[in-house]
């Protein structure tokens, strides 16, 4: 019978324990003060403190928490602080930051991504400049500039390290499968609570937008809340419907449908297990009549666009697509027609089409960029970043690649927008030197993610949660699909009883 191995002299309960005495004593200290604020530390001082002790740990807890962070920061606990919104930060940088220890793992990564550095070189240097000789400059007195570029510099690239992260928790194909299957599981559960959240408004248990002030009856607002989330819209009266699900706002939660398509196909067709085929399946179901519920235009226009661009990338039987489409469209309107109004939002997204289209609205902000004669390097960061509104004035640019050309000029723009093309090549050429078919399954809907991420500039999801997060973690994930894809090809049942049995004896003497 084989002996546990001893525990190696570099043992980390000392860090713990030192980590767990400085939390105590900055809770108590915290909780002295205000009870929220202590609340705020606690969360603060334990994530960075379990994120860098254990920061596969940190990062699983990350992918279950994000989610989930728009009901907690508008709950009874969070109680709307803002300095909640950072919470997720503490889960990936100290990980990022405890990973590069092992300089083997951080020089294979930066072998990797040698043709990124110079570019995010580059990227950085105008950043700084435009902080220090615009943000450093400006003398408003209602206003910290220095600080707005601070927070505004963190949001344009405080994601960058989940690259390294993603290239790092993806050890075996396991992880991967693991990866995928927890986010199914996510877009189930936040999709329930958002039905859950619809019901309660249709049955008048929650009343809305009803009754409150008339500046509040045609846009979402904190004092619409129900149940989770935070900002809703729900005004039947007028036919207006925008929820945020479990996110902050309403817009958050269409682009986490979107990247929910990806996430449930990506399992539906690279899965092992008929099982997790099956329910990922379901999980499309409920991502299509989410998108119907919620109101939210945009996941309207994309999500079966999504779902339709990966059905002709990963089936080969083609000609049998148009069939396909037909029984699935059918199914997913019978279903969701016993539910809810479908022409309401249909109505809803050509009405706003007609209006405004797009592209259109996509040049006018450009124009009246152009108008305003910025410097090289810009008006300053984070003076176009909506999330900066509380540290200072900001203007609303809801345009993505406008709002950068507002901020850091023109050369920083092209210089982030060349970072982004490099990477969703080299994302690309990952891809393209797999060989096992459910890793290429897998490979091309991640990298339709990252290409339609890169290049998209209508609204700024890039800037915030969850396309922030899942965008740089899944670029690092393709460039580690190779090394995945030359392991030994994994059982069917990731669950099976032989993987539980290695689990339990992996600390077990080699010898």
């Amino acid at each position: 019978m084989q002996e546990i191995a001893p525990p190696k002299s570099g043992s980390i309960y000392p860090k713990i324990l030192g980590g767990t005495a400085c939390l105590g004593v900055g809770g108590l200290v915290s909780f002295l003060q205000d009870f929220n604020t202590g609340i705020l530390a606690f969360l603060w001082c334990s994530f960075t403190i379990f994120s860098y002790c254990f920061p596969r740990g940190g990062l699983w807890l990350l992918f279950i928490y994000m989610p989930l962070s728009g009901t907690i920061i508008y709950s009874d606990l969070g109680q709307g602080h803002p300095w909640y919104h950072l919470v997720t930060d503490t889960l990936y940088l100290p990980a990022a930051i405890a990973l590069t220890r092992k300089p083997g793992l951080l020089r294979h990564f930066l072998q990797e991504i040698k043709p990124l550095l110079p570019i995010l070189g580059i990227l950085l240097l105008l950043c700084f400049a435009t902080l220090i000789f615009v943000n450093g400059t400006q003398s408003d007195p209602k206003e910290n500039s220095l600080l707005v570029g601070l927070l505004g510099l963190k949001i344009l690239v405080g994601h960058i390290p989940l690259l390294f992260c993603g290239y790092c928790l993806m050890v075996t194909e396991k992880d991967l499968l693991t990866f995928n299957r927890l986010q199914v599981l996510i877009v189930v559960l936040c999709c329930t609570l958002l039905l859950i959240q619809y019901r309660l408004l249709v049955t008048g248990i929650c009343p809305g937008s009803l009754g409150l002030d008339s500046y509040a009856l045609d846009k979402a607002t904190l004092e619409a809340r129900c149940l989770v989330g935070g900002s809703l819209l729900y005004n039947p009266e007028w036919g207006l419907i925008r929820l945020p699900g479990t996110f902050v706002s309403p817009w958050q939660w269409g682009w986490f449908l979107i990247s929910g398509a990806f996430f449930t196909y990506a399992c539906y067709v690279g899965d092992t297990t008929h099982r997790w085929r099956f329910g990922s399946a379901i999980a499309m179901g409920y991502v299509a009549i989410a998108t119907l519920v919620s109101g939210q235009r945009i996941a309207v226009a994309l999500v079966p666009t999504v779902f339709l661009i990966l059905l002709i990338l990963t089936d080969r039987r083609r000609r049998w697509i148009p069939v396909k489409l037909g029984i699935i469209s059918f199914l997913a309107l019978s279903l969701a027609s016993r539910f809810i109004n479908l022409q309401a939002p249909i109505e809803s997204f050509i009405n706003r089409w007609q209006a405004s289209p797009p592209y259109r609205f996509i040049i006018e902000q450009f124009h009246w960029i152009a108008s305003q004669k910025e410097g090289w390097l810009g008006n300053g960061l984070g003076h176009g970043t909506n999330a900066a509104r509380i540290l200072g004035n900001t203007t609303l640019i809801e345009t993505y690649y406008a709002k950068l050309l507002y901020e850091i000029g023109l050369f920083g723009m092209l210089t982030f927008l060349l970072l982004v093309s490099m990477l969703t090549w080299l994302t690309w050429k990952a891809y393209r030197s797999l060989q096992q078919p459910h890793l290429k399954r897998l490979g091309i809907c991640f990298w339709v993610f990252v290409l339609l991420m890169s290049y998209n500039t209508f609204y700024y999801p890039l800037d915030v949660d969850p396309v922030a997060v899942y965008y740089w973690f899944l670029a690092g994930v393709l460039l580690k699909l190779p090394q995945l894809d030359h392991k030994i090809p994994l059982p069917d049942d990731l669950f099976s009883s032989t993987s539980v049995k290695k689990r339990r004896f992996r600390w077990q003497n080699p010898q």
